[in-house]
């Protein structure tokens, strides 16, 4: 993705206002929503015909499965913790890569909680309508989730 980046690059010196003020909600987003919980401010950043896209299951449809996946991921990591490690933004996209952390001490997809500390790495594209957040793409590591949490055969 040949796109603008929150963290300077060496022989990148180009960055558009509208580039930074879309990494900025989105960096605003990861800090109030997943970090901190805070649904309200979360929602502030959503566009009212938000869309998310997702292999986890998400109840419902918009910002509510958005309120209910930040809810349902602080319920069952306690402390949750989601660190940015890189955003670039290219037109009205930006694609954040983040390292989520946490201990699993509530259900999370059927799974009884194992006292476990936890690790997991991700991908999401985010939309930006009218400086608002309308759709949003995103992968995580499950797989390797699931291996720390000892729920796949050979894990501990």
């Amino acid at each position: 993705m040949g796109g603008l980046c929150a963290k300077p690059l060496i022989g990148r010196a180009l960055q558009t206002t509208t580039g930074k003020a879309n990494i900025a909600i989105v960096r605003k987003f990861f800090e109030v929503g997943p970090s901190k919980g805070d649904l309200t401010a979360a929602d502030a950043l959503l566009h009212f015909g938000f869309s998310l896209h997702t292999p986890l299951p998400t109840p419902g449809p918009g910002i509510e499965a958005m309120n209910k996946v930040i809810t349902i991921c602080r319920a069952a990591f306690d402390g949750l913790q989601v660190t940015i490690d890189d955003l670039m933004a290219d037109g009205d996209k930006v694609t954040a890569r983040f390292t989520a952390r946490g201990i699993h001490k509530g259900e999370f997809m059927g799974l009884p909680p194992t006292g476990k500390a936890i690790t997991i790495t991700g991908i999401e594209i985010f939309r930006i309508k009218e400086g608002k957040i309308a759709e949003l793409w995103g992968e995580a590591n499950l797989m390797g989730l699931m291996h720390q949490l000892g729920i796949l055969p050979g894990s501990a």
